[in-house]
């Protein structure tokens, strides 16, 4: 049995190992936090592509256990009319409805699967070098323990130290907005059920989803020069940094973001550069660590997942190593950089910085193509489609 390091205990790395193992593999994930709880503050939509790959794994019944159901997607102009109000996703599979639910909770709800499976977790672990022979490869880490496997996973998210030993000159860029987070107890009186509305604001673009609990899930992506790095950003308060520029409308951004608890989080939009290195030896990049995109399309823990299936298949499909590693990407690259090219238009939006980006209207995604390539009991070919 080939023995696996995963680098990672997020999405990404999680879902890999959960892959790995079906596929047969001796899996081990080792995480540098000391807990499941990073980034518990943010939250995430899974689209209905990555609920599809979520299936493949097995893991369908463990996520919609957290979270609530998305089956609507509205569009509000700046005044806050409705502009557009239809279905969202596949509907017909009420496994393959979108999803939204906190970041954290789907780490925890994952590695608590990956934990009843067998798969060990190991927390507070951190990764300083990788030694790749021609024979395996060796984890060094922080504490002076190191690790050796066959094959290692880098899923070590968007400042992957994997990455950072592959390719050091590979480092993710700003790419054109800041996305601002919170959390209300309330939520508005009109809103119907299981919808997701966006507002295209004169300087922002806001979006929102209310749990059934009534709680309103909210993000604002504002174009702005990025945060500083020095650690002054956290010196700042965001609300009233973001509250001015919602309230030059008449929707109902501004009213959600005020009735905000807790703290409003903000990060840069960030994105790796096309065409990086995603292998080599024994060792290869998956999810933000090999092909982070801003967060503009909302695809990035859905295509997460995808990797996860995809390099399962590959490596229990394909007769060796650099074939799975080769066919992987060749399945994946042209995919994911579709998706990092429009997700950098949309942050970047028009070229007056107090515009906001256009408001991306979530495909369906029923692409048949991806469609094969994640059914798990179809086998993955040495290319892709668009290669044969």
């Amino acid at each position: 049995m080939t023995n696996v390091l995963v680098i990672g205990g997020g999405i990404a790395g999680t879902a890999a190992a959960l892959g790995l193992r079906k596929a047969g593999y001796d899996v081990t994930v080792y995480e540098a936090h000391p807990d499941t709880a990073a980034d518990i503050g943010a939250f995430l939509t899974l689209a209905s592509n990555g609920m599809r790959a979520l299936a493949q794994l097995d893991a369908t019944d463990a996520v919609t256990a957290v979270g609530f159901p998305l089956t609507s997607l509205r569009l509000l102009d700046s005044e806050g009319s409705e502009q557009t109000h239809r279905p969202l996703g596949d509907l017909a599979d009420p496994a393959l409805h979108y999803r939204c639910l906190r970041r954290g909770e789907l780490n925890t709800t994952l590695q608590r699967e990956a934990t009843r499976r067998g798969i060990p977790v190991r927390h507070g672990v951190r990764l300083v070098d990788v030694s790749d022979g021609p024979d395996g490869v060796t984890a060094h880490f922080a504490d002076g323990t190191t690790a050796d496997a066959d094959l290692l996973v880098g899923a070590d998210g968007l400042n992957s130290t994997v990455r950072g030993i592959l390719t050091p000159g590979v480092r993710p860029g700003y790419s054109g907005q800041r996305v601002f987070y919170g959390y209300t107890a309330t939520a508005p009186a009109t809103d119907p059920g299981g919808a997701i509305t966006f507002v295209r604001g004169s300087e922002t673009t806001f979006g929102y989803a209310v749990s059934p609990a009534g709680e309103t899930y909210w993000f604002a992506r504002v174009n702005r020069d990025a945060l500083p790095t020095d650690g002054t950003a956290h010196e700042v308060d965001w609300r009233e940094e973001l509250l001015p520029l919602l309230r030059k409308d008449s929707s109902p951004a501004a009213g959600i973001a005020a009735a905000s608890v807790g703290p409003v989080l903000v990060t840069n939009a960030t994105e790796l550069p096309l065409g990086s290195v995603w292998h080599t030896g024994h060792v290869l990049l998956i999810g933000d660590a090999a092909h982070a995109a801003s967060p503009a399309t909302g695809q990035g823990a859905s295509r997460a997942l995808e990797d996860a299936v995809v390099l399962a298949k590959a490596l229990r499909d394909l007769p060796d190593v650099p074939t799975a590693f080769a066919a992987y990407e060749a399945h994946r690259r042209p995919r994911v950089e579709r998706s990092i090219s429009v997700s950098g238009v949309l942050s970047r939006g028009s070229r007056d910085p107090a515009r906001p980006a256009p408001v991306v209207a979530r495909p369906a995604d029923p692409d048949a193509a991806l469609i094969r390539q994640l059914a798990w009991d179809s086998p993955l070919s040495a290319t892709a489609p668009e290669d044969s």
